[in-house]
């Protein structure tokens, strides 16, 4: 997004409203000239005044406006606009959205207009979970909007949970990645999981492992870079969300297992970064086991393998793996790239001192009948250098598939 971008912010009714202000100063410092439109109940949150204060401009917010539209306003809004941001969008916005309402000036701008579309979604975590507003924000993206977050955390409800406004740095910082030069994966969804998982023995105790989940939210972000709609599935882990990532919280590895396949059908890219805990305790108590013998027996059974699982599908993305080995890397990388029928495979050495919260990795990448040795290096690089393999990679299989049904 070029100096002078033109920016219509639309403000909607939610108490996220009053990030929108920061929002303008962030857009505003990147050269863009910003014009808000708000929704009557966004002047419930927050003044008109602050608004025109921060972008210069006067802010619109009636349909029914006699001077504007003497001469059409909405409609030469609809036209000034390179781009509109609806910022917070919530549940009832996104409604009116997805069925085409033009019942306030906001919404007929958004039919009216040429421009691209982004909505930063904002709302109580059961709203964004509901099947209502799952189907509506399906349906907008498959008309080519832009969804932008929304990230998880304590929401002002006080619960925690998914459906929180991305922060305004985040939102600029992804808006302006959207309108700049097409990356080698414009255009396309990538599903990533990051972190461990932990399986249950009792309320208080849990079986994982020591994935920090860095390099997974390495990927995430190159992946955005890249210009990819990016959807990260993430186990426990300490980390700050991408810019505009969409992040899913879980915990369990069947919780992982269900995450996936709710977001793997609208996937292009699958890579599993995530440690899932190939064993989880079978019968994990309802009360804490208290400490009187000597010995504890824990009987283990399998866990849903998420990897093989994504691979297995009849109408599967492109299957990334990782392979996190303490020996005999490449073999046994290869043998878990052969054996879960995988695409591409990066493996690492881990161990006391390796891979494991360090900000450095090694990643070697295998196909079916290729190597490339990525060296050692910051995890965000060596995530950069495996998204541009994954680009490449991902653009061949589609041409060989394509080829193939053109022959059948």
């Amino acid at each position: 997004m070029g100096q002078g971008k033109r920016i219509l912010l639309g403000v909607t009714g939610g108490i996220a409203a009053y990030k929108s202000a920061e929002l303008v100063r962030r857009l505003r410092e990147r050269g863009a000239e910003v014009q808000v439109v708000m929704t009557a109940a966004a002047r419930e949150f927050i003044s008109p005044l602050v608004f025109q204060a921060l972008s210069g401009r006067p802010v619109r917010a009636d349909l029914w406006d006699r001077a504007a539209e003497a001469a059409m306003g909405h409609i030469e809004l609809a036209r000034w606009a390179e781009c509109v941001l609806v910022a917070p969008a919530t549940a009832d916005f996104l409604a009116r959205l997805a069925s085409g309402r033009a019942d306030d000036l906001l919404a007929t701008l958004c039919l009216a207009t040429t421009a691209p579309i982004a909505v930063a979604p904002a709302m109580n975590r059961y709203m964004w979970a509901n099947a209502a507003t799952v189907a509506n924000i399906a349906q907008l993206r498959q008309r080519g909007v832009h969804v932008l977050g929304p990230a998880a955390g304590e929401q002002a409800c006080g619960e925690v949970g998914e459906g929180r406004m991305l922060e305004p740095q985040d939102l600029a910082d992804s808006l302006f990645q959207l309108h700049s030069a097409p990356g080698p994966l414009s255009g396309r969804r990538v599903l990533i999981t990051a972190g461990p998982t932990r399986e249950r023995i009792d309320p208080v105790r849990f079986i994982s492992n020591r994935s920090s989940g860095k390099m997974g939210f390495a990927v995430a972000q190159a992946a955005r870079e890249a210009g990819a709609e990016v959807v990260l599935v993430s186990g426990p882990v300490a980390l700050a969300t991408p810019a505009g990532v969409r992040r899913v919280d879980v915990e369990s590895a069947a919780a992982m297992f269900t995450a996936v396949q709710r977001e793997v059908e609208h996937a292009d890219i699958f890579i599993s970064t995530a440690a899932v805990a190939d064993y989880r305790p079978a019968h994990p108590a309802e009360q804490k086991i208290k400490k009187h013998a000597e010995r504890l027996q824990l009987e283990m059974e399998r866990t849903v393998d998420v990897l093989a699982n994504v691979a297995a599908r009849a109408h599967r993305p492109f299957v990334v793996g990782f392979a996190a080995e303490t020996e005999a890397v490449e073999q046994n990388a290869r043998a878990k790239m052969l054996k879960k029928g995988l695409d591409m495979i990066a493996a690492n050495e881990v161990g006391h001192t390796k891979g494991f919260d360090c900000e450095e990795n090694h990643l070697i990448v295998l196909w079916p009948s290729a190597r490339r040795d990525l060296g050692c290096g910051p995890k965000l690089e060596l995530a950069r250098a495996l998204v541009r393999l994954i680009a490449e990679s991902h653009a061949a299989w589609i041409e060989v598939r394509a080829r193939g049904e053109a022959k059948s």
